[in-house]
């Protein structure tokens, strides 16, 4: 089969990284008797560079007309960087923003799973990690409190910022429903995120997904406030599946699940559409501080690749195939600079893929 992808390498780390996993996917295309076509475009800081906007019309038309979207990273130091005086329609992150409305990409998957090898670059006391946890974080990605109206104002000679949190019914049923479907596939668990003691949006969010919970009986639901989740995260991992919360929360819940996973650079993501039409990135930013050094993680990359092949195009044994190659890499004991213990041998990007695509039957 051909695939036409558009591979968007973004800022930073990302050209090192996503030209990893386009590796890995000719390496199972040479295998499995598939061919992926490639057509890059430009999306962040590099396509300000050049166009003098973070995404182009014309790259999001390439997007659309293509299977999918392979991303790396966009964006870089915000302090520092030219591109974050520019108004925030013009910076890197607006073009994320851009091609997630323009693609209706409106549902996050970010899987957080925590390699047996891997235990001890977790973050959390050891009897914690030793349980081990494997959860899928579910979050909404084209409504709530990025995509409301916003403005900075002089209102009665105070200067006062304004952000809007709106949702309505629709929004969080389709994710709701992807959520419940996906747990039917896993341990049959749903975990709803909210702020319901204080935000209507909350409120509206529970309702809805009272409503579809209703149509999953085997599956189990259960809520919790955002602020109790973030401790439950670092506190008991093991006891969550499908996590399902809106935009803001899922941004930084699904943040800090990747930091127990030992490093950011081991957590992949997809977003997908209503259709099997999905843009598949690594969960970690640009790393601006490391780009060019060839030592940034491509395994979050890599498995996106494989996320990809799953859920857009159902190559399940390809899928499994990156997957194991990742497993096997790490349990013989070759580690990147994120993940190697202190006195461990260690790894460049380049030669970590090449270590995975030997793994690849």
């Amino acid at each position: 089969m051909n695939y036409n992808l558009a591979v968007i390498k973004g800022d930073g780390i990302g050209p090192e990284i996503v030209t990893v996993a386009m590796r890995v996917l000719d390496k199972v295309g040479e295998v499995y008797g598939h061919t992926f076509n490639y057509n890059e475009i430009l999306m962040g800081g590099c396509s300000i560079d050049k166009y003098g906007d973070p995404l182009t019309d014309e790259a999001i038309e390439i997007a659309k007309s293509s299977d999918a979207v392979l991303l790396g990273s966009i964006g870089g130091n915000t302090a520092t960087s030219p591109w974050y005086k520019l108004p925030p329609e013009k910076r890197p992150e607006a073009g994320l923003l851009k091609i997630r409305k323009s693609l209706g990409l409106f549902a996050n998957l970010r899987p957080a799973y925590l390699y047996p090898e891997l235990k001890d670059a977790c973050p959390l006391k050891a009897e914690v990690a030793e349980r081990g946890f494997d959860m899928m974080m579910m979050r909404e990605l084209t409504g709530g409190l990025y995509f409301g109206e916003r403005y900075t104002k002089e209102i009665d000679g105070v200067m006062t910022a304004v952000d809007t949190l709106t949702y309505n019914e629709n929004e969080i049923r389709r994710i709701a429903i992807k959520g419940f479907d996906i747990a039917m596939k896993r341990r049959k668990k749903v975990t709803l995120i909210d702020k319901a003691n204080v935000l209507d949006s909350s409120r509206l969010w529970r309702k809805v997904t009272e409503e579809v919970a209703k149509d999953y009986p085997e599956v189990e639901y259960g809520v919790m406030l955002v602020d109790n989740a973030a401790m439950q995260l670092v506190k008991d991992p093991a006891q969550f599946d499908v996590v399902l919360t809106e935009n803001m929360f899922g941004d930084i819940l699904s943040d800090e699940a990747s930091q127990i996973t030992g490093s950011i650079g081991m957590l992949p993501s997809a977003s997908l559409n209503e259709t099997k039409f999905g843009m598949y990135e690594p969960s970690g930013g640009s790393a601006p501080d490391i780009a060019g050094k060839n030592i940034a993680n491509p395994i979050a990359t890599v498995l996106s690749a494989a996320m990809m092949l799953r859920y857009s195009f159902d190559l399940d044994k390809e899928a499994d195939a990156i997957e194991n190659a990742v497993k096997k890499v790490l349990a013989d004991g070759i580690r990147t600079i994120d993940i190697a213990k202190p006195g461990e041998p260690q790894v460049k990007c380049d030669e970590m893929g090449d270590l995975i695509i030997e793994r690849i039957k």
